[in-house]
């Protein structure tokens, strides 16, 4: 395809009937398309594996969805997904399958990869962790002097680390409490430090996460685990076996580090880092709730699954959400999505969405290598409520900037203390209201607001967002939120023509620090042969260094 040649997206009837409606939808106000349309908050609204998504509050009509559904069909996102179920290669860049789907799926279903049966692979993967957390949970896994484990430290960075921490978040209601979990990314020496701090060595197991045990952050970080841990059992090399288990596929490199191999928990080359919190990366998740928790989350993953791959386009949640961030992206020129959880529980879920999403979607070339001239991947971000009604919602209400907002709710709290849940949810609803309806000069002088004052009260309105719904935050919930995003990524990622699982982006910066750590350490001046602000810091940091 030659430069000046538009990608196919363009191209497509869908996509130019959707630049011609835009102007039309652009000038309607949210307030006009729900007077003119009564039942437009019960009719545009999709159930699905337990959670009900309110769409009503997009700028959106009827024709609106049914263009975006006609664009899916003509980008061919019923095919791509079902490339994905039946495990093809639709990693282009990698060559891989993209099977996260497998992880969960029950364990009397068959899924023959290049040969092998893969479901069966991984219920016995998780048959052994199952077998493997009920020995720690119970007490009988003892530590090298006898005693039980009480702390859990998961060493990791990136898929390794957000979903496990997230989830335990997430979860923390249904945790050990007499447990004590932390989790260990940043190389940063101070992210080891207070992690591990006021932890007895006798009583720590570190949960070592890396596919191929050579991830700089990560075996940095365990190996100061390593030297931490002796230091504290009396120096016995033996003791690493006891106190120290992986999830990895090298076995090799976890021998050598003192682990036994017996207590390593591997995963696939078509489990993407991001996509891999219910593999065996999830073994600090099922110390903390219990294997059969973890099925529960599982079941939820599947239930998903299946609602992904089974309702009509129009009636699936994550296709909708999908379509609706395609709309905004690429018509309104939506640059951020805000996702507000009202759950304290789920305070990491932002986060967690951060990684999957803009490691997924963050390309700049379709599948086949041409450039898109269109954009992808927004920036997604969020906190809890009602904290960030005490931040950064001004923005949202008064601002220049169009941000999308996904609200999430439940109806029953895990901690039901007198009013608190009702206040809660009071505030998802009257935000999405505020911000889709606003308020006009005439209601703010009405108020009796002196006239100078008017201007600087009037909320514009006509700020979209979605409303999702469940009964109460438990496993199971939590498994179909995540596959709710997942599965949304991967619908965004079909229309744009874009492979929404690799992530190459990650990999140069790594490339280039492991270059310059030698330069940092070097007991001569080092030959630098960077740019000359590189060469500078660098030069700045040694003389700084020298000094101490």
């Amino acid at each position: 395809m030659s430069e000046d040649e538009a990608p196919a997206l363009r191209s497509r009837p869908a996509w130019a009937a959707l630049e011609s409606h835009f102007a039309e939808v652009e000038a309607r106000h949210l307030r006009d398309l729900f007077a003119s349309d009564p039942q437009r908050g019960e009719r545009l609204v999709a159930d699905g594996a337990g959670l009900h998504l309110d769409f009503s509050k997009n700028r959106i009509t009827d024709e609106t969805v049914m263009l975006l559904g006609q664009l899916a069909g003509e980008c061919g996102v019923e095919e791509r997904r079902e490339a994905m179920f039946a495990g093809e290669h639709i990693n282009v860049s990698e060559d891989r399958a993209v099977l996260h789907v497998a992880l969960r799926m029950p364990r009397q279903r068959s899924l023959l990869v290049d040969g092998v049966d893969v479901v069966k692979q991984v219920h016995e993967t998780l048959d052994r962790m199952g077998a493997f957390a009920e020995r720690v949970r119970s007490g009988e896994w003892t530590g090298h002097t006898g005693k039980p484990i009480r702390n859990v430290v998961n060493v990791g960075i990136g898929g390794s680390d957000l979903g496990p921490v997230m989830a335990y978040e997430a979860l923390r209601h249904f945790s050990r409490r007499e447990m004590t979990f932390r989790f260990v990314s940043n190389v940063d020496g101070t992210d080891f430090a207070e992690s591990t701090r006021g932890l007895d060595p006798e009583e720590t197991l570190f949960v070592i996460s890396s596919k191929t045990f050579t991830t700089l952050e990560t075996m940095t970080n365990a190996r100061t685990a390593r030297e931490w841990s002796l230091a504290g059992l009396g120096g016995e090399e033996a003791a690493v076996a006891k106190h120290f288990v992986a999830v990895s596929t090298n076995a090799e490199e976890v021998a050598k580090f003192g682990i036994d191999v017996e207590n390593m928990f591997g995963f696939w080359e078509w489990v993407g880092g991001r996509y891999s919190m219910d593999s065996a990366i999830g073994l600090s998740t099922m110390l903390a709730i219990g294997p059969a928790r973890f099925a529960e989350m599982l079941a939820g993953f599947h239930a998903m699954d299946e609602h992904f791959r089974e309702a009509p386009l129009a009636e699936n949640l994550p296709v909708l959400m999908g379509l609706l961030s395609v709309w905004y992206g690429d018509f309104f020129g939506a640059q951020t999505c805000g996702v507000f959880p009202y759950d304290q529980y789920l305070h990491r879920f932002p986060a967690y969405l951060q990684q999957l999403t803009m490691e997924s979607n963050g390309k700049h070339v379709t599948l086949d290598g041409a450039h898109v001239d269109y954009d992808t991947g927004a920036i997604f971000w969020g906190e809890p409520g009602t904290n960030g009604q005490h931040s950064f919602y001004q923005l949202i209400h008064q601002g220049t900037r169009l941000i999308p907002c996904d609200f999430i709710g439940f109806m029953h709290s895990n901690n039901p203390l007198g009013r608190h849940h009702d206040l809660l949810m009071s505030n998802v609803f009257a935000q999405s209201e505020a911000l889709a309806f606003g308020k006009t000069p005439e209601q703010v002088r009405a108020e009796g607001t002196a006239e100078e004052v008017v201007p600087h009260r009037v909320m514009e309105g006509n700020r979209p967002s979605n409303t999702i719904l469940a009964e109460r935050l438990d496993p199971h919930t939590l498994g179909t939120l995540v596959a709710l995003y997942e599965h949304s990524v991967f619908t965004q990622g079909a229309i744009w023509g874009i492979d929404s699982f690799d992530q190459w982006g990650v990999e140069l910066g790594k490339a280039l620090a492991v270059a310059i750590i030698p330069e940092l350490q070097a007991d001569e001046e080092p030959e630098l042969a960077h740019d000359s602000s590189t060469n500078a810091l660098i030069r700045r940091y040694r003389q700084a260094r020298r000094a101490e």
